[in-house]
Order: structure tokens, then C-alpha cells, then sequence
């Protein structure tokens, strides 16, 4: 099977993919490769954080033009995947000498499909819904090598099932999620996000600290749809996966200087049912002292003045002096595409990783705040 991931992530999902029990795990480019049986899709779709889609391969083949493609992809048992009542939609991927177009790859594809069903049915064939189809079919093409695979996810998985309130520039739950393993969180110790918008990366912070399913408010997945559905089986991997569960003792805290945030975060995590366990509070991060008076992560993501109008220079200047008077003993990680404005907060990151937000190339730095100099905090550490 292939798990789809965005940019930058790849190593995070086939770490998770390890951890779930996978197989013959692979990084590939925005995805990761694996092997499992139908028990580990259904887990993969529940519990990945990180991953886009779950695809599973049912036919590969090769082709140079239309023709082929159409004729390849006719010969495949569609039956054994779909039901003539399903609704369908066909969406492509291409790198392609040979085929320049994905919207018509996708459309041939589809034609072959439905003449499959004419030919099988003398005339009857499934629907086509591009918005909410029963069964969801991708076509990849590179070069001249092809592979059909059926999608069972459905909608992307970055929608969790409870976000419904959103600022005008939210992270993704994918990213949030992504940022949140690739920091040194110990996911025991105090949690911040102070510029915590509607309140996702607090979300799947507590998610991660309690191992809670990511996908637990999704109501409808793809695979549901499958001629081969075992409805006892999915209610089982949920069962053990909830089961998995765990207490969290720490604090997450949020908090943002607008009201209108604040209603949305705390609609939203209300929503994902962890309102017992993330305090939100409207506040000025920079203005505010002692967030985080026991130490702890703090996580977030700042305006970078892509789609919000702020001094970024004058913010990014105001978030390293926050840093150094209020949060010694912290680790701080910020995730922005304005390097420009992060030399202004004159201090050094320890790490700095690549990584994309949408289109967007950015980086996801960290910050150590020692109580004093570097030096001497080393030297109390080993006293």
C-alpha cells in the first residue's frame, strides 16, 4: 500500500507506520510504501497522524498513449472492487513524457470504468460524483509505468472530523501533528501555543499525549464503501485502538490575543471532546509572563505575512525577547517562511528543518532557553 504524506514528513509517517506494525516500509517522494493486510489499512486510516490518503494498489501496467491507457485499464475485474449502485471519481497523478494532462488521464480512465460496467450490464453503469463518490480510484503515471490503486481513505485524512470553526490562515491537522513528532515535546512535560488561532496544534498535541486516534470523529471512510468491507473487523481495530488510550498528566495551554480565536479553539477542541484537558485563555503571548512557569515545549505558528497583514520584523523581535525574559528552561519551536524577520529575534536556533506548509518552503526551528548562560546551565545540570 502506499500512505501519501505532505512534503517534509515522509520519515515522521514511516516511522508511525513502523510503530503501527507495518512491513517492508519505504520512503518514497510524498508518500511512504508499505505492506500489510486489510486489518492494518483499516488501523493505518485510524491512527496515522501524519498521512494524506491510504492508497492500495490493485493494477499496474505500462502505457504510452491514450489508447493503451483506455485498453489497460478496461481489462481490470471492476467488479471485484465496485458495485454498479456506487458512485465513482477518478483523480490522477502524472510525470509523464507521455501524458502532459492528469484531468484527461483521469477521464480516460473513467471511460474505461463505465464501459466496463455497459459491456458487463448491457448498458448500466456507476455514477460519477467528483465531490462525495462511494469509491475513490487514483491513477499515478511516471513515464510509461501506471498504477491503479483503489483509495481507501476517501476525504483527506487531515479532516480529523473536529475542526469546524477556522481562522483565515489555520495549519493543517497533518502539519500540526507532523511539527508536534518532529520536536523533542517528551509528551509528559507542559505544552504552549501562544498564538494558538483555533486551536489545532493544541488539538493534536493532547492526541498525541494521550495516544487518542486521530481519525476517532471521522464518520466515513472510503474502505466502507469496498465490496470486501468487514464491519466487524474495523469495530474490533477501533476497540483496541481506543483501548490504547492513555492519561495525560501534564498541562496544554493556549492562548491568543484575539477573542474571535479564542471562541473558535475552544469550539473546536469542545468538538474533539479534550475541553477537560487544554486550557485556552485570551492573552498577549509577548505581553503575558510565566505561561510556563514549571518549563515545558512551546510550539507554535506565528504570522510569516503570507496571508496576514503584521510587521513580521517588529513580531519576530518581540517573540525573542519573550523568549529570554520569560521562558528559561523552555524548549521553543516556531515553524515560519520569513527568515528575513527570524533574525530578529537575535538568537541562535539549535535546529532548523526543512519543511513545507501547503506550497510553501519553510522552516521549523528550535530555540534552547537556558537560565543564564549556556555554559553555566550545562554545569548545574551536572551538579
Amino acid at each position: 500500500m502506499i500512505a501519501k504524506t505532505q512534503l517534509g514528513l515522509e520519515e515522521i509517517l514511516a516511522d508511525e507506520l513502523k510503530q503501527l506494525g507495518a512491513m517492508d516500509v519505504e520512503v518514497l517522494n510524498r508518500a511512504v510504501s508499505f505492506v500489510g493486510d486489510i486489518g492494518f489499512m483499516y488501523k493505518a486510516n485510524l491512527n496515522l497522524r501524519t498521512a494524506i490518503r491510504i492508497l492500495k494498489p490493485v493494477f499496474n501496467f505500462t502505457a504510452r498513449k491514450d489508447v493503451e491507457l483506455y485498453e489497460k485499464a478496461l481489462e481490470l475485474d471492476w467488479q471485484k472492487h465496485i458495485s454498479i449502485d456506487n458512485t465513482i471519481a477518478v483523480n490522477a497523478v502524472v510525470h509523464s513524457d507521455f501524458f502532459n494532462h492528469s484531468h484527461y488521464v483521469a477521464l480516460k480512465v473513467k471511460d474505461a470504468i463505465v464501459d466496463y460496467f455497459r459491456n458487463l450490464t448491457k448498458g448500466r453503469r456507476p455514477d460519477v460524483d467528483t465531490k462525495n463518490p462511494d469509491i475513490r480510484i487514483n491513477i499515478h503515471v511516471s513515464n510509461d509505468k501506471c498504477t491503479l490503486s483503489l483509495d481507501s481513505s476517501g476525504e483527506s485524512l487531515h479532516k480529523r472530523g473536529y475542526r469546524h470553526a477556522t481562522n483565515e490562515a489555520p495549519i493543517s491537522e497533518v502539519l500540526a501533528a507532523g511539527l508536534i513528532l518532529l520536536s523533542d515535546w517528551d509528551r509528559k512535560s507542559d505544552f504552549l501555543d501562544p498564538m494558538c488561532g483555533s486551536g489545532t496544534i493544541l488539538i493534536e498535541a493532547a492526541m498525541i499525549a494521550c495516544n487518542i486516534p486521530p481519525a476517532l470523529h471521522r464518520k466515513k471512510f472510503c474502505f466502507m464503501n469496498w465490496n470486501n468491507f468487514d464491519e466487524p473487523l474495523w469495530d474490533k481495530i477501533k476497540e483496541v485502538s481506543m483501548n490504547k488510550v492513555s492519561d495525560f498528566e501534564g498541562r496544554i495551554i493556549g492562548c491568543d490575543r484575539a477573542f474571535a480565536s479564542i471562541r473558535k479553539a475552544q469550539e473546536n477542541i469542545k468538538d474533539a471532546m479534550l475541553d477537560d484537558m487544554i486550557e485556552v485563555k485570551r492573552a498577549n503571548f509577548v505581553r503575558k509572563p510565566e505561561l510556563l512557569p514549571n518549563g515545558g515545549t512551546v510550539l507554535f505558528n506565528p504570522p510569516y505575512g503570507e496571508r496576514l497583514n503584521v510587521d513580521t520584523q517588529e513580531l519576530y523581535a518581540s517573540i525573542g525577547d519573550t523568549f529570554k525574559k520569560n521562558y528559561a528552561g523552555c524548549s521553543a519551536w516556531l515553524i515560519t517562511s520569513d527568515m528575513e524577520a527570524v533574525n530578529s529575534i537575535h538568537l541562535k536556533h539549535t535546529r532548523r528543518i526543512k519543511i513545507f506548509n501547503g506550497n510553501l518552503e519553510c522552516r521549523f526551528l528550535k530555540y534552547e532557553m537556558y537560565d543564564g548562560s549556556k555554559k553555566l546551565s550545562k554545569q548545574k545540570a551536572t551538579e
